[in-house]
């Protein structure tokens, strides 16, 4: 005799199944929320056996050449003028960075649009996205965890985004980038002091 026709077993599985109606029709609360779990399951199934390949990803405007930048020069890099080909660029602790790719945070729209064209480094240290100062900003003022906090994001910006060059202050040159390094800076690569 097999467990196909073990009489306890049916009486287990009609028991159970008799428990599960008593317990999703005890409520019309259950019955919603039973209704609304099988609609998301059948469209997770259904998405991921659509087989449609998600759409392409918006194409990236050339490379910017690598340069120093005044804060009105940085200004230019909000993803809005057309000047800057829609490019965006944020400052952290001194440093300008691309982040175009990263456009959907960093866009208009988007959570941290703020800091497009701008020196994000004491929103970031101070964990806020409020409108950032236009006005050179050498944070002096923050604590020391603070200040360890923009390091960090510097870090992690310098990984992830292509470095442009640094954020001058007033009446500071710029430096003279050569062509090679700026074909090198926008292929995310840095020249080490061996080379």
């Amino acid at each position: 005799m097999g467990l196909d026709s073990d009489p306890s077993l049916e009486d287990t599985e009609a028991s159970l199944v008799h428990w599960m109606w008593a317990e999703v029709s005890s409520s019309y609360l259950n019955i919603g929320l039973t209704v609304a779990i099988m609609c998301l399951v059948y469209k997770i199934i259904k998405t991921n056996n659509s087989g449609d390949p998600p759409p392409p990803p918006d194409p990236l405007p050339p490379p910017i050449k690598k340069q120093d930048m005044t804060l009105s020069e940085l200004r230019k890099y909000d993803g809005l003028s057309e000047e800057s080909e829609e490019r965006i660029c944020v400052a952290v602790n001194g440093k300008v960075f691309d982040v175009t790719k990263g456009k959907r945070f960093y866009g208009p729209g988007g959570p941290y649009s703020g800091f497009a064209g701008r020196d994000a480094s004491r929103g970031l240290a101070t964990f806020s996205v409020d409108p950032v100062s236009d006005q050179f900003d050498d944070l002096l003022d923050l604590q020391p965890s603070e200040l360890e906090q923009v390091k960090e994001w510097e870090l992690q910006f310098s990984e992830k985004y292509t470095l442009v060059g640094k954020l001058l202050r007033p009446g500071e040159e710029p430096t003279s980038y050569s062509d090679e390094e700026s074909e090198g800076s926008e292929h995310g690569e840095t020249k080490s002091k061996e080379d």
